[in-house]
């Protein structure tokens, strides 16, 4: 057995990811306390509790002692996973009861509650394990350093095509990302097409979006920036928000969210809708940490405004958490459209990307054409243009003699008339 396979054999065992953040917050430890025990990022520690990443070495060992349950609570777990536990098969050489049999044999169904819709899902989803990890993905987890493993994901489980994996994304994604999108626009349908036309964008580019450190927060971004454009003021069907909700809570929150510029309202709803930290939030809004800071803190005061319970919050910790409750009631009371389904989404970016190339190849064979006619019927030699007629003005009249008067005429027929007195005239003979 060689030093990796015993380290591996060694190392404590962990929970599934969700059970590490329920048992971090039943400890009432926050992400930046545990980062700090461990030695690592708050990144790295979101990255453990969603799945992508698992910690390894000296560091899972702190982890793991970190968040291992108490031992009443240890005993509590115990005791109740002993009672439901299912009843054992008896063997052949033990004796059962045929009554205790039949209740064996048949086992009481216990309902399961179904999970409520979540208007803000996790920012960073467990896409890790839905698709086939590539040597692009462990580099660039090796690069920024968030002790990511080459290979992370379920060992044995089936790799899935990349048809597959773009579908669970949309699944877990898209109708949050809806109702996110509603409450930044104020516009229902809108809302739906900016999702639909993101992960359209997403499935062209798939290869990128595949090995990306957080492919529902690339989906989330494209969804945004082509929800704000200001283009759509020019469109007729999203030129005015829908009508608000009836209720005065939520008509109020409405109003105010609307009435904020966007990049305003964008860097609240990222903020105390989705739970992105402030870097985050800067990085995703393209502006810096302390602007987004700045933001934030205006578009909460613009908010309290309307909202006294709001501005009535202790510390900016329950206004947060306050505003957080109220974004997403707001976001599942609204009666949003249904996204269509993945492969509808999948089939309308592909028709787009090929309905461009067929619009590429028209315009290069039509500016083709256009260049041969103009040099079919293009002059061969310069032809200096005529210039037109024009009206000149000042030239002095023409010189000579003058007309003839009548008295002069006379007096010329005179002397024509009369027979010449004196020498002959020479006349010129030919020799």
């Amino acid at each position: 057995m060689t030093r990796s396979t015993t380290d591996e054999a060694a190392a404590p065992q962990l929970p599934s990811p969700k059970e590490r953040r329920r048992l971090r917050e039943a400890k009432s430890l926050s992400e930046e306390q545990v980062a700090a025990a461990v030695g690592v990022t708050r990144a790295t520690v979101r990255s453990w509790e969603t799945g992508r990443t698992s910690p390894r070495g000296r560091k899972r060992a702190l982890y793991a002692k970190l968040i291992a349950p108490e031992p009443e609570a240890l005993a509590t777990t115990t005791s109740a996973a002993a009672m439901t536990a299912p009843t054992p098969v008896p063997t052949a050489s033990e004796t059962v009861p045929e009554s205790s049999a039949e209740s064996a044999a048949e086992p009481t169904p216990v309902p399961t509650p179904e999970p409520a819709p979540e208007a803000f899902p996790e920012a960073a989803p467990e896409v890790k394990a839905m698709m086939v990890v590539t040597e692009a993905a462990t580099d660039a987890d090796r690069d920024t350093g968030t002790d990511a493993e080459a290979g992370t994901g379920a060992v044995g489980e089936r790799s899935l095509s990349p048809a597959e994996a773009f579908d669970e994304l949309y699944a877990r994604t898209a109708p949050g990302l809806v109702r996110q999108t509603y409450l930044l626009t104020g516009r229902r349908a809108l809302a739906r097409e900016s999702v639909e036309r993101a992960f359209q964008l997403a499935w062209h580019r798939w290869p990128e979006v595949a090995v990306d450190r957080d492919p529902a927060g690339w989906v989330r971004a494209a969804a945004y920036e082509y929800a704000m454009s200001p283009w759509h003021r020019l469109r007729r069907a999203h030129r005015h928000p829908d009508a608000p909700p009836t209720e005065p809570g939520k008509q109020a929150l409405f109003d105010a969210l609307l009435d904020l510029p966007p990049a305003y309202r964008r860097t609240l709803l990222l903020y105390d809708g989705v739970g992105l930290d402030l870097p985050e939030t800067a990085a995703e809004t393209e502006a810096s940490t302390p602007a987004a800071a700045g933001r934030l803190m205006t578009a909460r005061a613009a908010v309290a405004e309307r909202l006294p319970e709001l501005a009535s919050a202790a510390t900016p910790a329950e206004q947060s958490a306050l505003l957080h409750d109220r974004l997403g009631g707001l976001a599942r009371a609204e009666h949003v459209p249904v996204p269509q389904p993945a492969r509808a989404v999948r089939t309308g970016s592909e028709d787009r990307a090929r309905l461009w190339t067929r619009a590429a190849v028209a315009g290069v064979a039509l500016l083709i054409a256009v260049t041969g006619l103009t040099l079919h019927t293009a002059p061969t030699h310069y032809e200096p243009p005529i210039s037109p007629a024009e009206r000149v003005g000042g030239v002095p009249p023409r010189g000579g003699p003058q007309k003839l008067t009548a008295q002069d005429l006379k007096l010329q027929k005179a002397l024509r008339e009369q027979l010449a007195h004196g020498p002959e005239r020479l006349i010129p003979q030919l020799r």
